[in-house]
């Protein structure tokens, strides 16, 4: 609405409504479950036993030792739960953590900054840790190290270096892109795990938790229809799960059954293995565009007006665990399984 400054009356209900704020009640709510859905100690912490296993021997073993934490690196595909292993991590150790992105740390004055305020033993979570510049990372070699700072003060003939002595921090990196993290930033790190795609079983422990802290009754064979189609991650999960409970509460659904799960499915276009539009958005364009590859990342994500990393980090893993993609030297060819999951039989020409 176009306010006119001399109408009074419109004036004093525009200002009306910019004064009265969305109650913080229903909002604050949501923010907790949010919250409350991050697993804060291992038993909460559903899947990877692996790696869990592992990772309590070096946390038993720093704590006898009265040391922090190695510095660690966990990497795998986006939203299997690296920031939530790190912040489980901290709480295992009673430490203190700050979090922040190598995007974010854009010179070597904002490490810095980060760096000379941690506290001994705390831990320094950086996300997407290959993203990081070439001057942070170098920054963070001594640091890691010798839990030194190496500054260079002034410039031309009056520059001189001085040392800073740091706390005995701990730094957690996470990345989606291992191979791209610099060989001497990789090799200080103490321990590398990956996570990998979370089995049926653990993925329908993962829905009855979310369910349980929306306060949601949930059918046991909608638990698993959910875990189903949740691509084997758990963030995907939990975004179903809020989804199916819009649709209940709208509907005035007391108990999810399948039939509400279906239904908010269908309005999502999620498929019965996980794949949503852009999913088959991109198999179309390989079976349909380029007759079934091989096609460059680069010519794919232009014809699909998708971002490059957006394909590789997002959507290409899970098409790869499926089996309907292939990576080839020469680019990403669709496999047999993409064109019977699509319904389009594999010709010599499939050019539309």
């Amino acid at each position: 609405m176009i306010v006119n400054p001399f109408d009074k009356t419109l004036r004093v209900d525009a200002e009306q409504s910019r004064s009265i704020k969305t109650p913080p009640e229903q909002q604050k709510e949501e923010e907790t479950l949010e919250v409350s859905l991050r697993p804060k100690v291992w038993d909460e912490y559903i899947g990877q036993e692996k790696i869990k296993s592992n990772l309590r021997v070096i946390i038993d073993a720093a704590k006898k030792r009265q040391e922090p934490l190695e510095h660690l690196l966990v990497y795998g595909n986006s939203g299997l739960g690296k920031t939530t292993l790190a912040y489980v991590l901290a709480n295992e150790m009673g430490a203190g953590i700050q979090a922040c992105s190598g995007p974010a740390l854009n010179q070597p004055g904002d490490l810095a900054s980060i760096l000379t305020n941690l506290q001994d033993g705390e831990v320094l979570f950086i996300d997407e840790c290959h993203r990081l510049s070439r001057q942070v990372a170098e920054m963070l070699y001594s640091a890691m190290e010798d839990f030194k700072l190496h500054l260079i003060v002034g410039k031309g003939p009056m520059a001189r270096t001085m040392d800073l002595d740091l706390p005995r921090f701990t730094i957690i990196g996470a990345t989606t892109r291992i191979a791209l993290l610099p060989s001497p930033l990789r090799n200080r790190f103490g321990s590398i795990f990956q996570l990998n795609f979370y089995e049926q079983a653990d993925m329908e422990k993962i829905v009855q938790r979310s369910a349980a802290i929306f306060g949601m009754e949930i059918n046991p064979a909608a638990v698993k229809l959910i875990a189903a189609r949740s691509r084997s991650t758990p963030r995907v999960a939990n975004r179903i799960v809020k989804r199916v409970r819009d649709f209940a509460q709208v509907a005035g659904v007391p108990r999810i059954e399948e039939a509400m799960c279906q239904k908010t499915f269908g309005a999502l276009e999620i498929d019965e293995l996980g794949l949503e539009p852009e999913d088959r958005k991109i198999l179309q364009a390989i079976v349909t565009k380029f007759s079934g590859g091989p096609v460059g990342i680069q010519t794919l994500a232009a014809s699909v007006s998708e971002e490059q990393d957006t394909i590789l980090d997002i959507y290409e893993p899970y098409l790869l665990q499926l089996g309907f993609i292939q990576r080839t030297s020469r680019g990403r060819i669709a496999t047999p399984r993409a064109y019977k999951h699509l319904g389009v039989a594999k010709t010599k020409d499939n050019l539309i």
